[in-house]
């Protein structure tokens, strides 16, 4: 997006986005900027729609001027067919959550595995993860298997309740990583599984405030894993807060949050802003219990 925009309108589609702090961190690091932005939640579940209904909702945020969405679950995939053009990165990936644009067309990217990537090695350095056990092959899933392949992460294990799903993505990620293995399992593996892995990384929707609870039983977890997790909001979920319990070096949400936020503004408004002010403003966020 072009830097002479006068002003930013931008929209954050997806189910259960209300309580999303993205829209505030963006806001107040342009606000910093000296930049015009407002940035709105567009809540499939407030607006009763599905996921299936994001293309439509594209159409008609160009429409009433906007310049740019986030896009989240369930619709990261689901978006890909409503684009006109799409980067390698994201087409890798199998996932979209960032769309600009520009002449009434639409560009997709993929922030999350970049996000993602700068935030395990900041959150969890030195950490072990030549074996990961990852649950979700959604667009997020996507996003963060495709990050831990890239810096080096050795059999990855991709646990989905849709084996279709894990099994098509775990066919792209060994085509995309050939010296890696990466391997489709189905949930009630999970417990055999624990064993032979460094470290749990949650990629599924469950421990959102609108989906609450554990992704898995966690009988198996030990406190020589590491254990990730993809939602911050709530930044400390209950499998963040029961690995915590049992000696687990955790990661939370917050820093794939961050690191996505900071290059999707960067697309948007083709200037770079301060991640680590960014951060604090996240931080300060949750404290406050935004």
């Amino acid at each position: 997006m072009s830097t002479t925009a006068e002003s930013y309108l931008v929209g954050l589609i997806g189910d259960g986005v209300m309580p999303s702090l993205t829209p505030g961190m963006h806001e107040r690091e342009a606000d910093a900027q000296g930049l015009r932005y407002l940035y709105r939640p567009i809540d499939l579940a407030v607006l009763g729609r599905p996921g299936s209904d994001v293309g439509a909702l594209l159409k008609a945020g160009a429409q009433l001027g906007f310049n740019a969405f986030n896009i989240t679950h369930p619709c990261k995939q689901l978006v890909l067919e409503h684009l006109d053009e799409i980067t390698e990165n994201a087409r890798d990936i199998g996932a979209v959550n960032t769309v600009v644009i520009r002449g009434g067309r639409f560009h997709g990217y993929n922030t999350d595995a970049s996000g993602f990537g700068r935030g395990f090695a900041e959150g969890l350095p030195g950490a072990n993860q030549r074996r990961v056990l990852q649950l979700g092959a959604g667009g997020a899933g996507s996003a963060v298997a495709y990050a831990l392949l890239a810096s080096g992460t050795e059999q990855l294990f991709l646990v989905d309740p849709d084996a279709q799903r894990a099994g098509q993505r775990a066919a792209e990620l060994n085509r995309l990583f050939p010296e890696a293995t990466v391997t489709a399992a189905s949930p009630d593996q999970v417990p055999e599984l624990l064993p032979a892995v460094d470290g749990l990384l949650n990629a599924t929707p469950i421990g959102m405030h609108h989906h609450p609870g554990l992704p898995l039983e966690l009988e198996g977890l030990e406190s020589r894993h590491w254990v990730a997790d993809c939602i911050y909001r709530p930044v400390d979920t209950e499998l963040i807060l029961a690995a915590r319990d049992r000696g687990c070096r955790v990661l939370d949400g917050g820093h794939m949050a961050v690191g996505q936020a900071v290059d999707a503004f960067e697309i948007f408004t083709g200037i770079k802003p301060d991640a680590a002010r960014m951060r604090a403003h996240l931080l300060e966020m949750l404290e406050a219990g935004r």
